[in-house]
């Protein structure tokens, strides 16, 4: 399949160029904040819920979970009603969930509210990714990507040393208040201020179950997978790692605990906004050719799983700095979705880029979640809590590691090129 040609609409322009990435840009700080704020959280949570690794990692999960069940309607809905309409309304979701989460006395409930978000926030990301198709050049596109990955780390900042220094004056409960009136005012502005754009005539012709019928065409496409197994597999392990467990492991394996805990957590996600910051100007250079692409995947993955492995096996407190390094290797993947979304009629570019979100999204799901039970259940054969983690992590990097020889191998007849 070769790449599909680009047509946008009138291109943006100065302020409105400004206003159109700001609008989206502070969705997902939104988002991408949320997201990871249970790394900081959790102290707060076990204690007061009295949550189990399982139960932690199984609610942080629920937001992916509803995040990746959203995926295929929202794909559908971005190529129909538009991405101005479609996020503006979940964000309004999105509040409702955080002020479900900052009411939960239970499990239960913390889990609903949880879902909620993650359903709400689930276009942040794909509704901009459309809307910079339309209104942005397509030699821009993996920049724009870029630099709204490092919109969403500047979110996660936010919930490191900001968040834990508000906590003991709001609590964890009216962290979640304030987020739902963010979330709402973001979406009303969204809704005011973002140009009305063309919708696709095509899919607002057909029934909703026969537009659901155009993600055959992308399901059925070879490069698709082998580029959305290797990213979801991959990146959605990386993500769930840096959205939960790597401030339960800097506790619970390098000893670091409150305030340190707090300030190696923005340092290793400013490091990665570093990241990203850079690969939004390098993203334009590299090749449009999907055999560099391939090449660069490649290499990306082999550093993740090594430093992976490294992460599992270093001793002493100095060992959280290899945490940077696996930040920076996993941005690797940032190229690949906006890449995919143009290998795709304009008309699909929606279904394409929701469908390659919910393979990631899915992913992280079982990553977030998988990782707790397999951690309770190695330290229930009488391993030591750090014992479990570094075991778990290895258990990571193995899987990582068949990811990568699966991509190496990919049948060129499969659409490997």
């Amino acid at each position: 399949m070769t790449s599909a040609p680009t047509q946008i609409d009138q291109p943006a322009r100065g302020l409105q160029a400004v206003r159109i990435f700001a609008c989206f840009a502070a969705g997902y700080f939104m988002s991408y904040g949320l997201r990871s704020i249970n790394a900081v959280l959790a102290p707060d949570l076990v204690a007061e819920i009295g949550l189990s690794n399982a139960e932690l990692g199984s609610l942080s999960s629920a937001y992916f979970l509803s995040f990746a069940l959203m995926q295929l309607p929202l794909g559908v809905w971005l190529d129909r009603f538009g991405p101005r309409r479609v996020n503006a309304t979940l964000m309004i979701l999105a509040a409702i969930g955080c002020a479900c989460f900052a009411t939960a006395h239970s499990f239960a409930s913390l889990w609903f509210g949880r879902a909620l978000l993650g359903a709400g926030v689930s276009a942040a990301l794909m509704a901009s990714l459309m809307a910079y198709r339309q209104w942005f050049e397509p030699e821009l596109q993996t920049r724009m990507a870029a630099w709204m990955l490092m919109a969403g780390t500047a979110g996660v900042l936010t919930t490191t040393i900001p968040v834990h220094l508000v906590l003991p004056i709001l609590g964890w409960r009216g962290v979640f208040w304030l987020a739902a009136g963010l979330l709402a005012l973001i979406g009303a502005v969204m809704w005011l201020a973002l140009p009305r754009g063309r919708e696709s005539p095509s899919t607002n012709s057909q029934s909703f179950l026969a537009s659901m019928a155009g993600y055959r065409d992308v399901f059925r496409n070879g490069y698709f997978w082998r580029m959305s197994l290797t990213a979801g597999i991959v990146q959605g392990g990386f993500v769930a790692m840096q959205s939960l467990w790597v401030g339960p492991w800097l506790d619970r394996v390098l000893g670091f605990t409150g305030q340190e805990r707090a300030d190696r957590l923005f340092i290793f996600n400013f490091g990665l906004l570093l990241s990203f910051m850079a690969l939004g100007w390098i993203a334009p250079k590299v090749s449009p050719e999907r055999a560099a692409l391939a090449r660069i995947v490649t290499i990306g993955t082999l550093l993740v799983v090594v430093l992976e492995a490294c992460i599992a096996l270093a001793p002493g407190a100095s060992a959280w700095w290899i945490w940077l390094a696996y930040a920076a290797a996993a941005t690797t993947y940032t190229l690949v979705q906006p890449r995919v979304g143009l290998a795709f009629p304009k008309e699909l570019s929606g279904r394409a880029l929701t469908g390659f979100n919910l393979v990631i999204f899915s992913w992280m799901f079982l990553t977030q979640w998988g990782f707790g039970v397999a951690i309770d259940w190695v330290q229930a054969s009488g391993a030591t809590q750090a014992d479990a983690f570094r075991a778990t992590m290895i258990g990571l990097a193995a899987l990582h590691g068949v990811c990568l020889v699966l991509f190496v191998l990919w049948p060129r007849r499969w659409g490997g090129r």
